[in-house]
């Protein structure tokens, strides 16, 4: 099928390759010169694993372009997919969906067939609907009709995700256009990925209530671990036991130091005010009560840094591992690991801040933060490592070796991601979230490494 997609940025140049990837006739437009420069010539303007060779190899097929050029995007399309931004605004919890309408409106005036405007983008229940009717009142044709396909992307992951979701949500208002849906999702489905076909609002729904209940899951473990830390309970354990539940799980029960990025904080508080718009604030107050949670944490764990450096920044040097909110990403967007950083650089601390692949994103977020290429130079000679994104490699360090380069051996571990006991076997003071700290003790096996 021939298919345009509006809107280049994370989701849309994904979305773009890996429709190409299965067969289509791909068009991808955007304003942004730069970004189509680089998409164009197999380059990824983002961090995402696998995607650049995905990139380059829907190029190379022939069946992948990108534009700047609205109208050749849009030729000949029969299904047009919206991958626009639906930001925070500016001073309220509110989505800004400027960008949607834009998109849907554009498609309407530059359109040269009848077609589905398809919808990606996270929006406020109840936008679809708008949408529908106000391309049902257009006096011209071509003939538009409007659906609703929310991605349920994990960056890091969003290849798997595009190509093997665990399932699809068609929001259609006819026959057709659930047939439109099925017929550029049928490789997928031919593979046995469920789908599901509903209403325009369920399907809006999906993704704000899916992005909450995970949320609530991440927060409700962080307050436990606040309760632990009273407590000397271990929140680790904890959450292993509360996993074998079934009703419960294990996903999603890592205790630490939060979720951040573009979506999960944004999310939950649009869907609060939208739900406010509706009438219904009561029902979801206890999302402000999450987000005030996750917000907390990084506080807990520049407190947790500033005691273990004896209860004052001043003079200290500190090293936060870590700038992107998630391991596998160069998203810097409310990231807790660059917010903890930041807050501990205003407190008077030296702070050297390392990353495997978002120091260009965090340098231009907080250009007043130390960055080092790095990892061994961001730890020399400091009083504390700060353990903040759970990037593989973090995991792996040596700390025998590092104990060497250090200044004093003290490691914060806020994403529960290393074997402490280990670490405090090499010497270290270590402590954890939600975890009795592990008094440094030299095990005489690694000390023979």
């Amino acid at each position: 099928m021939r298919l345009s997609v509006i809107g280049t940025g994370y989701l849309g140049a994904v979305h773009a390759a890996c429709m190409a990837h299965l067969g289509h006739d791909v068009r991808a437009y955007d304003v942004d010169a730069n970004k189509i420069s680089l998409l164009s010539s197999g380059v990824s303007p983002f961090y995402e694993p696998g995607f650049e060779e995905l990139l380059q190899s829907a190029l190379s097929s022939g069946r992948l372009r990108f534009t700047l050029n609205v109208e050749e995007a849009l030729a000949n399309a029969t299904v047009h997919f919206v991958c626009v931004g639906t930001p925070q605004l500016p001073g309220s919890d509110a989505a800004d969906i400027q960008y949607v309408d834009n998109a849907v409106k554009l498609i309407a005036a530059s359109a040269d067939t009848p077609g589905l405007i398809v919808g990606k983008s996270t929006v406020p229940v109840g936008t679809a609907q708008r949408l529908a009717e106000e391309l049902a009142a257009r006096p011209s044709a071509p003939a538009l009709e409007i659906a609703w396909n929310p991605e349920f992307l994990r960056e890091g992951k969003a290849i798997e995700d595009t190509l093997r979701p665990n399932r699809l949500v068609f929001g259609v208002d006819s026959e057709h256009a659930e047939k439109v849906l099925l017929q550029v999702y049928g490789t997928l489905i031919d593979e046995g990925i469920p789908h599901v076909t509903t209403d325009l609002p369920t399907s809006e729904m999906v993704k704000v209530a899916a992005n909450s209940f995970l949320a609530t899951k991440i927060s409700f473990i962080n307050a436990m671990a606040e309760v632990c830390e009273l407590v000397g309970a271990d929140v680790v354990t904890l959450a292993n036991a509360l996993g074998y539940d079934d009703r419960i799980g294990s996903r999603f029960l890592t205790a630490g130091l939060g979720f951040g990025g573009g979506c999960l904080p944004k999310d939950i508080r649009a869907f609060s005010a939208r739900a406010g718009e509706l009438g219904a604030s009561d029902s979801l107050r206890f999302l402000h009560e999450v987000d005030k949670i996750n917000v907390r944490r990084r506080e807990k764990a520049v407190a947790a840094a500033s005691a273990l450096v004896g209860g004052e920044f001043l003079g200290k040097n500190v090293a936060v591992l870590g700038a992107a909110f998630k391991p596998n990403s160069d998203d810097v967007r409310d990231s807790p690991a660059l917010n903890v950083a930041a807050s501990m650089h205003l407190r008077g601390a030296d702070v050297r801040v390392h990353d495997p692949k978002a120091i260009p994103n965090a340098r231009a977020r907080f250009p007043t933060l130390t960055y080092c290429e790095d990892v061994e130079k961001a730890c020399r000679d400091v009083d504390l490592i700060v353990l903040a994104t759970e990037w593989e490699e973090y995991c792996n360090i040596d700390p025998l070796a590092f104990r060497s380069i250090v200044r004093a051996p003290r490691l914060l571990d806020t994403r529960n991601a290393i074997d402490r006991e280990y670490w405090a076997g090499a010497g270290w003071l270590v402590h954890a979230l939600g975890r009795r700290p592990l008094t440094p003790h030299i095990d005489a096996s690694q000390e023979r490494l």
